[in-house]
């Protein structure tokens, strides 16, 4: 039997972002996404490629169209769960109608909780609970609220994945079309760029104050070391400014990840393998050179006093 789990906003956003070729979410046995309010409350808006559990006879139904066996996320949302515990619920006569009164209290779980704990019997991944549901999933990421039922593979083929998080709300990674991408720039609110590639973009063009542009090729050669330290801390002062910072190169893999990688490490005084392991469950498919992962750990050094992180091993 799986296990039981919260999945933060974030992390739900993440995996709604990630990539191989094309969107991840083009893969059958990826996500598994699945809501669990009133018929109504779905109709209004859901998250891009929620499906709706339906009840018969008060029992919730196993979507027959997902293999669950096989998915690699499983998770399930509610209007506001909070909490993996049991809570006090109101009975209701009517399922989909939550205005309806009903004939008293009891003590139950969430309805993602009760779905989940359902689910937990046909899955081998854990399934994971949205923490704060719908309310608190699309409050933050306006942008991926739709009223679209059903997506045809040619339409998830093209869907364009937004910049990671790596901080919530605070620090995205991403690659170079993302950074020229008008809606993806006003949806995060990005202030500041941190352009690590030999492009340029549209914006911040000549502020100094907004743009740190680090003319660097991708080649084995590169040396990004210099730069650590000025990276670090024009990020951190837009950080203390509030101010939302998108991070990228070309492909948005090796050497704006080196950065962000060092950026964790200076501003959570963290190891390289701790900061690399938080950008990894980000982005999954990052793959800076050996030569930039040297680099960080000459950065570790220079941050702890000692090498702590042992890079003979991959910790790709």
């Amino acid at each position: 039997m799986a296990d039981l789990l919260f999945c933060e906003p974030t992390e739900l956003y993440n995996i709604l972002n990630q990539v191989s070729k094309l969107s991840r979410l083009a893969e059958p046995n990826y996500l598994c996404l699945l809501d669990v309010r009133s018929k109504r409350q779905y109709e209004e808006s859901h998250v891009i490629t929620a499906l709706r559990v339906k009840k018969r006879a008060h029992q919730y139904l196993i979507p027959e169209s997902v293999d669950l066996e096989c998915v690699r996320y499983c998770i399930v949302y509610d209007s506001n769960t909070s909490s993996l515990e049991l809570c006090i619920r109101r009975q209701l006569n009517e399922e989909e109608e939550e205005e309806e009164t009903g004939g008293g209290e009891e003590l139950l779980p969430g309805p993602a909780v009760e779905f989940g704990q359902i689910l937990i019997h046909f899955t081998r991944q854990p399934v994971y609970v949205l923490r704060g549901g719908y309310e608190c999933f699309s409050g933050m990421y306006h942008f991926f609220r739709t009223q679209k039922i059903i997506w045809m593979p040619q339409e998830l083929d093209a869907f364009q994945p937004y910049p990671v998080e790596i901080l919530p709300g605070r620090v995205y990674l991403g690659k170079v079309s993302q950074a020229c991408n008008a809606k993806m720039h006003k949806d995060l609110k990005i202030k500041a760029h941190v352009n690590i590639s030999m492009e340029t973009t549209p914006y911040f063009v000549g502020n100094a104050d907004k743009l740190l542009h680090i003319k660097l090729e991708d080649t084995p050669d590169s040396f990004l070391f210099t730069y650590f330290r000025h990276i670090c801390h024009f990020i951190e002062l837009h950080l203390r400014l509030h101010s939302v910072i998108l991070v990228f190169s070309t492909r948005g893999i090796s050497r704006s990840v080196a950065a962000v990688v060092a950026l964790l490490m200076h501003y959570n005084e963290e190891t390289l393998k701790r900061s690399w392991a938080h950008v990894k469950k980000c982005k999954t498919n990052m793959r800076p050179n050996r030569a930039l992962v040297a680099q960080l750990l000459e950065w570790e050094k220079v941050l702890h006093g000692q090498y702590l992180t042992d890079i003979s091993e991959p910790i790709y």
